[in-house]
């Protein structure tokens, strides 16, 4: 059988290009979604209209049970879970004096809670079978902060310290974590950046250009297809931040 891929936040920007280009190349993809119903929907309709069938799953997984729901839905019908894309999330720009506790407490439900559930629950059956991938879609603020996003920024850095940690603990039953930290990706949670602010973007980028959600994928393929990458924090951002 098809390896069988578990995509978080599925039905738009990375998530979504990284579950139609999976699905294409032939892994049996489940991508989640919450409340982006419509856009799901397309997702599995244009797959379908290429002759390929995917899982849209609606799911709140910041909440334990609706996690449990997802989890054994994919073990009732495939009996494994090979690999984990945790990519749902949220963003928000706000001084750091005008986050309330509902934004502190939303972002982190959202960012962090999610995959630590999702993990948490999967992780169980990659055990069972002594083999697994775990992918955490971070972000280039999770390793430098942004200034107006602290709360964003923290739930990055969580996600990455969640990786080193697990890829320690979880190396043993050849399990590998890893984080991909993207920089100025070009989707829609980037719509609110002003044409001057994508200016000055690309003017400290080394490549001068915006990053596409296929760099994305193309990071998560090589990520799913390595066997000796574990506990990393790998930054597609055209140089923007070399470490």
């Amino acid at each position: 059988m098809s390896k069988v891929v578990i995509v978080t936040g599925a039905s738009r920007g990375i998530g979504r290009n990284i579950a139609y280009n999976l699905a294409l190349s032939g892994y049996k993809i489940i991508a989640n979604y919450n409340k982006s119903e419509l856009e799901a929907i397309k997702l599995q309709e244009e797959l379908k209209r290429q002759g390929v069938e995917i899982d849209i799953i609606k799911a709140d997984v910041s909440k334990r049970n609706k996690v449990i729901e997802l989890v054994n839905f994919v073990i009732q019908k495939y009996n494994k879970i090979d690999i984990l894309i945790n990519n749902a999330g949220i963003a928000q720009a706000k001084l750091f004096t005008d986050i309330t506790d509902e934004d502190f407490e939303s972002m982190l439900k959202n960012n962090l809670y999610s995959a630590f559930f999702m993990t948490q629950e999967t992780v169980k059956y990659m055990i069972k079978e002594h083999s697994g991938c775990i992918i955490n879609l971070s972000s280039i603020y999770g390793m430098t902060g942004g200034s107006c996003e602290v709360h964003y920024s923290m739930s990055k850095a969580g996600i990455d310290g969640m990786t080193k940690a697990l890829a320690k603990e979880l190396g043993p039953s050849n399990i590998r974590v890893n984080s991909i930290a993207p920089g100025a990706i070009d989707t829609e949670m980037n719509n609110d950046l002003g044409e001057d602010e994508w200016k000055q973007i690309l003017e400290e980028t080394p490549l001068m250009k915006k990053g596409q959600p296929i760099d994305i994928t193309r990071c998560v393929n090589w990520l799913i297809e390595d066997q000796f990458t574990t506990g990393q924090i790998i930054s597609p951002n055209g140089g923007l931040v070399i470490t």
